[in-house]
């Protein structure tokens, strides 16, 4: 699939008359597959982000990456040499980041990350073209670590696919987790039959299954979860339990608590402006991946009207500073360009004919990752 198109304004005129873009962007992003929901989720919060700050001058080229690293790369080599991008963004999976990113910035091209975060690219491979609009993979996991520890759970289970971001997720839990790990197991990216993960999670001791499974993978193994009559409760990162995946799971997931930077009942500017405006365009409640594509849009936006991107250095000034209102709250850069942020509580409830979440409490504030004193900038 191949998209392009220019923000609302005068860039329209812009298209019309030849003239060419003032910032070009290339997003590589999943629109096929198991992962699809979350790469269509980022590329339309992004777009509306242009739409709703009436940025001008932007143009979009969106490309589906297929889930597949060497399809990314490909795809980056093209958008870099062919298209001549100034910015790229969209990537969704971790082991596709640690693919294109590097390479990408070495070539003085900007990366804004709307999702994927592993941890070599916010310590060690940091570099001054990359910005991390999301999350470091650990977050969300360490905000659960810890809420679980304050709130008297002894054994966990742990379950994550074999890949940079699974086993980010589950360092981070087991960091700020102070009781007992009674298993720590890993499925092959893209499994969707957990019967022998089940099988382990009924016979352990646990006091509570703790698992990050994106996409396809969470939707699978929570039907089937609840199919077999397993009792333990079930927690985790907000990828696991986000709107698109509680649309397939359903009342499955309800009581199920789940650690997120966003909600769309969080009550902050410009909030619920973005979730009627996402639902009336796309006749679907935002999800986080919405959110985080609005976020990057917003930040990019932000800094196109400081600074011209042919000026690096201040382009890149501009992003740091991060001169937005994002639908998340308080929102900043640390040293690593990564967020400093809160992390929220969230319990999938039943809101109507809708499962949803909604925010009960606050796991972490002014939350950094782990990594950033191994990033030398």
């Amino acid at each position: 699939m191949k998209l392009k198109t220019l923000a609302l304004g005068t860039a329209l005129a812009a298209l019309a008359t030849g003239a060419l873009a003032d910032i070009k962007v290339g997003m590589i992003t999943t629109l096929s597959g198991g992962g699809a929901g979350l790469g269509i989720d980022v590329r339309d919060g992004f777009l509306l982000a242009l739409e709703m700050s009436g940025a001008e001058g932007i143009e979009v080229v969106v490309e589906d990456d297929q889930q597949k690293p060497d399809v990314a790369v490909q795809l980056a080599d093209k958008m870099v040499q062919s298209e001549k991008v100034d910015v790229l963004t969209g990537i969704i999976w971790s082991n596709l980041a640690m693919a294109v990113v590097p390479s990408v910035t070495a070539q003085g091209k900007f990366y804004l990350s709307p999702n994927a975060g592993p941890s070599q690219l916010a310590g060690r491979g940091c570099h001054p073209n990359y910005f991390n609009v999301s999350w470091q993979n650990d977050a969300f996991n360490e905000a659960a670590g810890a809420w679980a520890s304050e709130n008297g759970v002894e054994k966990v289970f742990l379950l994550a696919p074999n890949y940079p971001a699974g086993k980010d997720m589950i360092a981070g839990f087991k960091r700020f987790f102070d009781g007992e790990i009674t298993n720590e197991a890993y499925t092959q990216l893209g499994a969707t039959d957990y019967a022998a993960e089940i099988a382990q999670i009924k016979a352990s001791d646990a006091d509570l299954v703790y698992y990050f499974l994106p996409g396809g993978m969470g939707i699978s193994f929570m039907k089937q979860y609840a199919g077999s009559g397993a009792e333990k409760p079930v927690m985790g990162p907000a990828f696991s339990f986000d709107q698109g995946i509680l649309g397939a799971i359903g009342e499955a997931a309800l009581g199920v608590k789940n650690t997120a930077h966003w909600s769309k009942d969080l009550d902050v500017p410009g909030n619920a402006e973005f979730v009627a405006a996402f639902t009336e365009k796309y006749d679907r409640l935002p999800s986080l991946y919405a959110a985080q594509g609005f976020d990057t849009g917003l930040l990019l936006a932000s800094a196109a009207e400081k600074a011209d991107v042919s000026d690096t250095d201040g382009f890149r000034a501009a992003l740091k500073a991060a001169d937005f209102q994002s639908v998340r709250g308080a929102f900043a850069f640390g040293a690593n360009q990564h967020p400093i942020q809160t992390i929220y509580m969230r319990e999938v409830v039943k809101e109507g004919d809708v499962v949803t979440n909604r925010i009960i409490g606050t796991a972490a504030t002014e939350h950094t990752d782990a990594y950033g004193g191994d990033c030398k900038m």
